[in-house]
């Protein structure tokens, strides 16, 4: 179980401070594979940082004793002088792996399709590089939860296939927490739905009742007007 209890996330614009949640009180059930639905700018992401501890909120708390990952395909964390090599070595020491280290470097090169590349810094790479990076590495670990944010969105027709097949394979045995900004892709994968909107996180566990509820606010809602003050 994940549970937000009054969490209230904001940030300081030109404009003002922005809220992207206010006191927010949610529980994300057992066993259930999460799909967070909104356009951009909705708060999906935040949302997802918050969960995997990337970023915190203003107030309250999420509580949870389940094993997540970090958001998957995030590479904010990567030194960019570091090559994918040495990246995918430093992880395995941080997690304990080093008897796996052989196995997991060889999935990752393999996986990500980067060639020479993988021993090459990324700062070197492109953005679509190292987002594939990151989902690799993410996939070799094994998690209770896995944050999945937009990562169907990563590359070329034949990679987006071998991430939704091996994401399939991880949900034999774990669940997902995933964002989109279409509802149908989430669809494939989720049964519980989170619409962010106005400061707060609505969760259906009915599949049509959430595509009403986000048809119907996508034609009504419109661009925060930062310029407002709280």
């Amino acid at each position: 179980m994940i549970e937000l209890r009054n969490v209230t996330k904001s940030y300081i614009t030109k404009y003002g401070r922005h809220y992207v949640y206010r006191n927010v009180n949610a529980v994300f059930p057992e066993g259930k594979n999460i799909g967070i639905i909104g356009p951009n700018g909705a708060g999906k992401s935040t949302l997802l940082k918050l969960i995997g501890k990337i970023d915190y909120p203003d107030s309250g708390e999420i509580i949870t004793n389940k094993t997540i990952s970090w958001p998957v395909a995030f590479s904010g964390g990567f030194q960019g002088s570091l090559t994918g090599y040495e990246i995918v070595k430093f992880v395995c020491m941080i997690y304990g792996a080093d008897g796996e280290m052989t196995d997991k470097i060889e999935f990752v090169k393999e996986f990500t399709e980067l060639g020479k590349y993988f021993y090459m810094p990324v700062k070197t790479y492109s953005a679509g590089m190292k987002a594939r990076l990151a989902f690799a590495l993410s996939m070799t670990f094994d998690f209770e939860y896995y944050l999945i944010d937009e990562v169907t969105a990563v590359g070329d027709i034949n990679f987006k296939r071998k991430c939704n097949q091996i994401l399939k394979e991880k949900l034999k045995k774990s669940n997902v927490i995933m964002t989109s900004h279409n509802i149908e892709t989430v669809k494939q994968f989720c049964n519980i739905f989170a619409i962010p909107y106005q400061g707060d996180l609505i969760i259906f566990d009915d599949f049509k009742e959430a595509a009403k509820f986000y048809a119907d606010i996508s034609k009504v809602t419109a661009i925060p007007d930062l310029g407002k003050k709280a």
